[in-house]
C-alpha cells in the first residue's frame, strides 16, 4: 500500500462561495493548479519536483504540462511568481528557476540584521523604537533580506505576469501572506478576470485583488523571526504559512480541479518510548519544531479532510446510486450555480528524506566548510550539531550546493510518482 498522503485520488471538497469553479471534473476539462508549500531554504526541494513535471513528465505524454493556476506561500510563493512571469517558456522556465537555486551563496544571502537584533534586544529592555519612516519597508527579522530581495527583484520579471494571463498561458496567481497586525491570512490574487471569485466567509482569511509584484513575494517568504516583514500599502506583512502554508483554498476558488501539491515536509514512523529520560530540547531546537508546525504540518490533515469527504461520497454512491451526491447538495442548497460538493483530483508530493538531517550532514562536511567564511561555517556547524536543531537549520541554510541536494531528492520523489503524473496529465489533455 502506498504511504500516507502520496497517492493521487479524486478528492472533494465543499466550496459555497466559488461561483465561478467548474461543477465537476465530468463536466469540464482537467484545470490543474500547482501548489506550492512554504519552508525558507526548503524550497529547493519543491524546484526539483517542479523541473521533473515541466521537463520528465512532458516528455513522457509527449506534451508541455498544462498549468493554469500557480498558488504559494513562502518560498513556495517566490517559485511561483518565478514560475507565472516565465510562463512562455513552460519547459525552460524550470532550468531557469533551478539554476538561480544552484547560485546561491550563503554569505550574500544570510547575514545578521544588526540594526534589528540591538532592536529587538532593547525592546526586551524597554527601550521603544521609532515608528517606521515612509521609506522603512522592512523590519523584523534577525536576518538581513538584501541578497534575497536583489534576487527576487533582479530574476522575476513581475510585469510579464499580467502579459501571460493576457495570452492565455496562465489563468491564475496566488501569493499567501499573514497581515502582522491582526494576524490573518490575506491572498493577494491575480487572475486573468477582473477582481475577485467569491471567497470564502471565514473571518480569519481574505483576499486581495493585486497586481503582483516583489513586496508580495517577499512578504509572503518573510518567516517571523527570521526574515523582515514587508509593508505593503501601508500594513505589514509576513509568511503566509502560520495560517496557510499548502494553498489549496485559493487553487480551487480560482477553478482548479486537479491539484499537484508539492510539499517539503518529511513525516517519518512515530517516536517509540524511551526509559531514559530525555534532555529538554535547546531554543534553536524548539524553535526549529515550532516552525515546522507552523509552516509545514498542516497539509496532512487539510488533505486527509479531503480524502475523508470522498471516501463519504463514493460510499453514499455505491450504496444511493449515481444521484446521490446530486441529492446531497440539493438537500444543502449547494448545488448548481453554488458548485457544492464537487471532484478534486490530488497528486501529492512530498519529502521522502528527513531534510533537516540532510541539512545538519552537509554543514558537517568538509566541502561546506571549505566554501563558507569561518564564522557562518562556525554558527552553522554549531547548529547542526545540536541534538534536534537541525529543522531550523534547513530554513536557513540558503547554500547552492545544499539545494542542489534537495534539487535531486525533488526529483526522486516526484519520479516515484511519474505513472499517477502522467496519468494525471493525460486526463487534462482528454477535456
Amino acid at each position: 500500500m502506498a504511504r500516507r498522503g502520496e497517492e493521487p485520488y479524486s478528492c472533494a471538497v465543499r466550496s459555497p462561495d466559488d461561483a465561478s469553479a467548474p461543477p465537476s471534473t465530468e463536466d469540464a476539462p482537467l484545470r490543474t493548479g500547482m501548489v506550492l508549500a512554504g519552508g525558507a531554504a526548503r524550497g529547493a526541494y519543491e524546484v526539483g519536483v517542479i523541473e521533473y513535471v515541466l521537463k520528465d513528465v512532458a516528455r513522457a505524454i509527449g506534451r508541455d504540462v498544462p498549468i493554469d493556476i500557480l498558488c504559494g506561500t513562502s518560498a513556495g510563493a517566490i517559485n511561483a511568481c518565478f514560475l507565472a512571469a516565465h510562463a512562455d517558456a513552460p519547459q525552460a522556465r524550470a532550468e531557469r528557476l533551478k539554476l538561480r537555486w544552484l547560485e546561491l551563496r550563503i554569505e550574500e544571502v544570510v547575514r545578521p540584521s544588526t540594526t534589528e537584533i540591538f532592536a529587538m534586544f532593547g525592546s526586551i529592555f524597554g527601550r521603544k523604537r521609532k515608528p517606521p519612516a515612509a521609506a522603512d519597508e522592512r523590519r523584523g527579522g534577525l536576518i538581513d533580506t538584501t541578497g534575497i530581495q536583489r534576487i527576487v527583484i533582479g530574476e522575476i520579471p513581475f510585469e510579464r505576469i499580467r502579459e501571460h494571463m493576457n495570452a492565455g498561458r496562465l489563468s491564475g496567481l496566488t501569493v499567501s501572506t499573514t497581515h502582522v497586525a491582526s494576524g490573518q491570512t490575506v491572498v493577494f490574487v491575480q487572475r486573468r478576470e477582473p477582481g475577485l471569485p467569491r471567497w470564502s466567509r471565514d473571518p480569519t482569511m481574505s483576499a486581495r485583488a493585486a497586481e503582483i509584484g516583489p513586496d508580495h513575494a517577499l512578504a509572503s517568504a518573510a518567516v517571523p523571526l527570521l526574515f523582515p516583514a514587508v509593508r505593503i500599502d501601508g500594513d505589514f506583512y509576513c509568511d503566509g504559512g502560520l495560517r496557510q502554508n499548502v494553498p489549496l483554498s485559493p487553487a480551487r476558488r480560482l477553478g482548479a480541479n486537479g491539484l499537484i501539491v508539492v510539499n517539503p515536509r518529511y513525516i517519518g514512523p512515530p517516536p517509540t518510548p524511551s526509559t531514559n529520560v530525555a534532555e529538554y530540547p535547546a531554543a534553536f531546537a524548539l524553535l526549529g519544531k515550532a516552525l515546522n508546525a507552523l509552516l509545514l504540518d498542516r497539509i496532512e490533515n487539510d488533505i486527509d479532510r479531503l480524502k475523508r469527504i470522498n471516501d463519504i461520497l463514493d460510499a453514499g454512491t455505491r450504496r444511493f446510486g449515481p444521484a446521490f451526491v446530486d441529492a446531497v447538495n440539493e438537500q444543502m442548497g449547494e448545488g448548481g450555480a453554488r458548485g457544492g460538493l464537487r471532484p478534486l483530483r490530488i497528486v501529492h508530493v512530498r519529502a521522502s528524506e528527513d531534510i533537516g538531517a540532510m541539512a545538519a550532514e552537509h554543514v558537517r562536511s568538509p566541502d561546506f566548510a571549505a566554501r563558507t567564511p569561518t564564522w557562518i561555517s562556525r554558527v552553522l556547524r554549531r547548529i547542526g550539531e545540536g541534538a534536534g536543531e537541525a529543522d531550523l537549520l534547513s530554513y536557513v541554510l540558503f547554500d547552492g550546493a545544499f539545494a542542489a541536494k534537495l534539487v535531486e531528492l525533488g526529483r526522486r520523489d516526484a519520479k516515484a510518482r511519474h505513472e499517477e503524473l502522467c496519468a494525471f496529465f493525460a486526463d487534462a489533455h482528454a477535456g
